[in-house]
């Protein structure tokens, strides 16, 4: 059930994106859209508590709870930097907004470490809401798969360090278009 409501909670994560940008841009409803942007947080609600009212029913966890823990870490931690990936892009298609620049260099060494916070803030979150949902439910035989969990971040957090580390030191360079000169693309 629980990687059901994930599923669920995903398309309407962009559900809720894509109809926001829609009624911003396209409808030029910008505060309806806005409205419809400020909802996305809500189904973040909606996956925390049907986690842990799943477990709290008597359901023994699953690697899903710790997949729903990552959701909502990562959908806390990336889910303003989303919305501003996706507005920027949709305003520039259909709105007559400035082109997207695509970082390199130093900008996009820099990019990845503020990803390495993010992510820390992420599996942060994705581990506290285990810890919770453990200490709540206080049966160790029916929370044991949830200690994946905190091995997963760890994992997750070396390979955006690791990202991130190389490169600083082997920093992306600028595309280059077909008439020589550096291209926004």
């Amino acid at each position: 059930m629980i990687i059901t409501v994930i599923v669920f909670c995903e398309i309407a994560f962009w559900v809720a994106i894509v109809s926001g940008l829609v009624l911003r841009y396209l409808a030029r409803m910008p505060r309806a859209g806005l409205l419809v942007l400020a909802l996305v947080p809500l189904i973040d609600l909606v996956l925390l508590i049907a986690t842990a009212v799943n477990l709290r029913s008597g359901e023994s966890a699953t690697v899903a709870h710790s997949l729903a823990a990552f959701y909502l870490g990562f959908s806390i931690a990336y889910g303003h930097r989303l919305i501003r990936w996706a507005d920027i892009r949709f305003a520039h298609r259909y709105a007559d907004g400035p082109r997207p620049e695509k970082p390199h260099g130093a900008a996009y060494a820099r990019l990845c470490w503020a990803d390495v916070g993010r992510t820390a803030v992420a599996v942060a979150i994705a581990s506290g809401i285990t810890w919770l949902l453990v200490a709540w439910i206080a049966d160790p035989a029916r929370t044991a798969a949830l200690e994946t969990t905190y091995r997963w971040s760890g994992l997750v957090l070396a390979i955006e360090i690791a990202w991130a580390v190389s490169y600083t030191l082997s920093p992306r360079k600028p595309q280059v278009a077909y008439d020589g000169s550096p291209s926004a693309r």
